[in-house]
C-alpha cells in the first residue's frame, strides 16, 4: 500500500441550497457596503467569508492505494499446422525468449497460454487462439491489460469479423504477432470442390477434385499431377489431371452404407506437407426404391405372409404374381370369360429382369408356366450379382422339383424326395448363432436350450451340397440354407409353415424379423454380413468390430492417420462378434486391417481447415495487429525487444514491440483532516468581525 492523492471534501452542515442563499445576501450586504464606502469592509467580508467557509465544511481527504501489476499475455499456437517444419521448435524458442524479457519487469505478471491443439469429438472449427485469448482474459479487467503477443503462423480461423477497429476497441490493448515458417513458401494441395454426401446403389456419384499449387504459377505451365484414388481399401485407380483446373471423377457405388474414397496427389515442386496431398471423402450409398419379385406357385396359407412383410416396408416396391390357373388345368371354360391376368412371362424373366434386386419363388413348381430358357435367365442374373430365393413345397420332393431345371446349378440343396409332416421346433445350428440372419432372434434361448416359439409341422427333406445350414428342423434335418453363387446370393427355406409363427399358433415366432434379415442380406446389406470386419469412431475411442463365421482370435492392425501402425486385440462376444476399442489420439482417418479385410473410420474432420492452407501468412492478423497500435514480426528476423510504453504511446517499432504501462491502482482507504476546525474558525471570525468594529471605530 502506497500513498496516494489528496482531495479536498465538503461535508456542509447546512444544504448547499442555503449556503448559495446565504453566500448572496453576504455579497448584497457587502456590495452596499462597497457602495456607501464604509470602513471595515475587507475584515466583514474575511469574517463572512470563514463563517460561509464553516458552514461548508472543508476536509482535505489522503487516498491510500495499491498499485496493480499490468498482465501480458502470451499465446503459443500448437494447431497441427504448426508441426510443420522448424515451426514448433522456433516458436518455443521465441516464446522462452519472450518470457525472460518479460520476466524482467516488475510490475508485469506473465500469463502463457497454450492453444490450437485439435481434440477427439470436436468440430472441424480450424485453429481458434481468439476462443483461447478471450478465456484467458476473463477475469483480467482491460485497464489491467498491457498487451497480447501471438506466437503463431497466422493461420487463424476465428479472427473477429467486421471492423478491425471495433475489434481493437474491444481488446483494448495492443495485439503483436511473431510469425513462424518462412516468406514466401509453396505448397501443394489437393482440394475436394464438390463431394455428395449421398449416392444411389450401382450408380456412380459425381466428384470434383482439384490440385493446386501455392502460390499459383504465373506465366509458365504447371506439368500435370498425378491423381489416384481408392474406395474402401481397395485398387487404386490413377490418371494424370490438370493443375488448378476442377477435375470430375465418377465414384461407383456398390454398396449400401459409408463408401470411403481416398484420394492422393504427388508431391508437387514445393511442399511444406503431404498431409493435405491426401483427401477423403465418406459417400451414403442408399438404394433407390429395392424392387422385389415375388411369384406364388399356388395359393396357400403363407402366401399372405411374405407379401405382408415386403409391403410393410416403405422402401421395397413388390410386384407379386399368383398362379391360379396352369397350363394343366382345362374345366372347358372359355378364355374370353376368365376374369385373370396374363402372366407376363417375357417382360418380368427377360427384358425387366435385372431390374430386380430379389427374386423369390414361394412353392412354385415345374408346370411349364416359365420356359426352362427363362428359369436359365434367372440363373445368369443370380450369377451376376442377383439375390434368388426359394420358399419350397411338398413339391421340391417330387419330379416337379425346382432342383431339376437349371436352377439346380445354384440351389445349395438337393431333394431327397421325403416330406416330413410330424411338429418340430425350428433350431439355430452353430453356425446359425453367429450368422447376423438368425443371430440373437427372439425366442430362440441359448445354445443347447429349447426354444420358445412354435411349431412347424412339414418340412421337405434335403441334401446340403454347398452353403451354410443355420437352422435346422425335424430329426436334424437343414431347414434354412444359405450360399453364394458367382457375384450372387442364394437362400432356400425348406418348409411352407412359417406362416403359423405369423398366426400366433402356440405362441408365434419372429417371422417377421428372420424374413425381413434374410431378405436384406440376400440384398447384400453390409450390416448383415457374416463374415466382415468394421471399425467406427465413438467419441474419443476407436471401435472395431469383427463379425465371423469361425472363431477367430487374430489382433488387427490399426494404421493411424499419421502413418504409423499397432496392434489391437479383439474380445469374443456373442452372435459371432468379437470387439476391441482404443484410444483416439490423432485426428484422421484410420485404417484397420486383419489380413483378409479393410475397414476406415474418420476421427474429427476427413478434410480439415487446419491443412487447407499451411503457408505462414500474416494477412488475416495484421489489420487487427494495426488497429490496435501492435505490429507484426517474423521470427526469423529475430525476436524483438520489449519496451513498456504509455497509454496513447506507438507500441510497435523497428525490432521492437510496446506493451502499455497502465498504472492501475485500488483504492485501499482514505484519511480525512478538517482543514477549519470549528473552534478556530470561530475565533477567527469573530477576531475578523472585531477588526471591523474598530476600523469603523476610527
Amino acid at each position: 500500500m502506497t500513498p496516494g492523492a489528496y482531495t479536498i471534501a465538503f461535508g456542509p452542515m447546512v444544504p448547499w441550497l442555503w449556503l448559495a442563499v446565504l453566500a448572496g445576501a453576504a455579497l448584497l450586504v457587502l456590495a452596499l457596503g462597497g457602495w456607501r464606502r464604509a470602513r471595515g469592509l475587507y475584515w466583514r467580508a474575511a469574517a463572512i467569508a470563514l463563517l460561509l467557509a464553516i458552514l461548508a465544511n472543508p476536509a482535505l481527504v489522503e487516498e491510500k492505494r495499491t498499485p496493480q501489476r499490468d498482465v501480458a499475455v502470451l499465446l503459443l499456437d500448437e494447431s497441427p499446422s504448426q508441426q510443420i517444419g522448424d515451426r514448433a521448435a522456433a516458436s518455443e524458442q521465441a516464446l522462452a525468449a519472450l518470457g525472460a524479457q518479460l520476466e524482467r519487469e516488475p510490475d508485469l505478471d506473465i500469463r502463457t497460454v497454450h492453444a490450437g491443439k485439435p481434440q477427439p469429438g470436436a468440430g472441424d472449427d480450424g485453429t481458434r487462439l481468439f476462443a483461447a485469448l478471450n478465456h484467458a482474459l476473463a477475469d483480467v479487467p482491460r485497464q489491467r491489460l498491457a498487451g497480447v503477443v501471438m506466437v503463431t503462423d497466422g493461420q487463424v480461423h476465428d479472427v473477429p469479423a467486421g471492423d478491425a477497429r471495433s475489434a481493437a476497441e474491444q481488446l483494448g490493448a495492443p495485439l503483436h504477432v511473431l510469425l513462424s515458417g518462412r516468406r514466401d513458401e509453396g505448397d501443394r494441395r489437393l482440394v475436394v470442390a464438390q463431394a455428395p454426401s449421398f449416392g444411389i446403389v450401382g450408380k456412380d456419384a459425381p466428384l470434383t477434385v482439384r490440385v493446386e499449387d501455392l502460390p499459383a504459377a504465373t506465366g509458365r505451365v504447371t506439368p500435370d499431377a498425378r491423381l489416384s484414388w481408392s474406395k474402401d481399401g481397395g485398387a487404386a485407380h490413377v490418371q494424370l489431371v490438370p493443375v488448378g483446373r476442377d477435375v470430375p471423377l465418377s465414384i461407383p457405388i456398390d454398396h449400401g452404407g459409408p463408401n470411403v474414397v481416398e484420394l492422393q496427389v504427388d508431391a508437387g515442386p514445393q511442399e511444406l506437407t503431404l498431409v493435405n496431398n491426401r483427401a477423403a471423402v465418406v459417400i451414403s450409398g442408399v438404394r433407390d426404391r429395392l424392387k422385389v419379385l415375388l411369384v406364388s406357385g399356388e395359393p396357400h396359407a403363407g402366401e399372405r405372409v411374405w407379401r405382408n412383410i415386403l409391403k410393410s416396408d416403405p422402401s421395397v416396391d413388390l410386384v407379386h404374381f399368383t398362379i391360379l390357373r396352369p397350363p394343366e388345368k382345362q374345366d372347358g371354360t372359355p378364355i374370353r370369360e376368365l376374369s385373370l391376368i396374363a402372366f407376363p412371362i417375357r417382360e418380368l424373366f427377360d427384358v425387366r429382369l435385372d431390374d430386380f434386386d430379389l427374386i423369390i419363388f414361394d412353392r412354385y413348381s415345374r408346370r411349364g408356366v416359365i420356359p426352362q430358357a427363362y428359369i436359365q435367365n434367372v440363373v445368369d442374373y443370380v450369377r451376376k450379382g442377383g439375390a434368388f430365393l426359394e420358399a419350397t413345397g411338398p413339391s421340391f420332393g417330387t419330379p416337379m422339383s425346382l432342383f431339376r431345371t437349371p436352377l439346380g446349378e445354384i440351389l445349395p440343396t438337393e431333394p431327397t424326395g421325403n416330406v416330413e409332416e410330424e411338429g418340430f421346433k425350428p433350431e439355430l445350428t452353430d453356425l446359425g448363432w453367429r450368422h447376423p440372419v438368425t443371430a440373437d432372434l427372439p425366442g430362440a434361448g441359448k445354445p443347447g436350450a429349447v426354444p420358445t416359439w412354435g411349431r412347424w409341422f412339414r418340412q421337405v427333406d434335403a441334401r446340403v451340397h454347398q452353403g451354410t445350414t443355420l437352422m435346422t428342423g425335424d430329426r436334424g434335418e437343414p431347414l434354412l440354407v444359405l450360399d453364394r453363387a458367382g457375384k450372387g446370393r442364394v437362400a432356400q427355406l425348406l418348409s411352407d409353415q412359417v406362416w403359423l409363427w405369423a398366426r400366433g399358433f402356440e405362441g408365434g415366432g419372429p417371422q417377421a424379423e428372420l424374413l425381413r434379415r434374410l431378405a436384406y442380406w440376400l440384398m447384400k446389406e453390409p450390416d448383415l454380413e457374416e463374415n466382415d470386419l468394421r471399425a467406427a469412431v465413438e467419441g474419443d475411442r476407436l471401435v472395431v468390430t469383427r463379425q465371423s463365421l469361425d472363431a477367430d482370435g487374430r489382433p488387427v492392425t490399426v494404421t493411424f492417420p499419421d502413418g504409423s501402425t499397432g496392434s489391437l486385440n479383439l474380445a469374443p462376444e456373442h452372435g459371432g462378434r468379437s470387439t476391441g476399442t482404443m484410444a483416439v489420439t490423432q485426428m484422421g482417418l484410420y485404417r484397420v486391417s486383419d489380413g483378409a479385410r479393410t475397414a476406415l473410420a474418420a476421427a474429427g474432420p476427413l478434410n480439415p481447415v487446419e491443412f487447407a492452407d499451411v503457408r505462414a501468412t500474416p494477412d488475416k492478423l495484421a489489420p487487427l495487429a494495426e488497429a490496435t497500435g501492435g505490429g507484426v514480426f517474423w521470427i526469423g528476423d529475430g525476436v524483438p525487444d520489449v519496451r513498456r510504453v504509455s497509454p496513447g504511446r506507438a507500441a510497435a517499432g523497428h525490432g521492437w514491440l510496446g506493451l502499455r504501462q497502465n498504472r492501475d491502482y485500488v483504492v485501499a482507504g482514505f484519511s480525512e483532516t478538517p482543514l477549519l476546525p470549528a473552534m478556530a474558525a470561530l475565533l477567527l471570525a469573530v477576531g475578523a468581525l472585531i477588526g471591523a468594529w474598530r476600523r469603523e471605530g476610527r
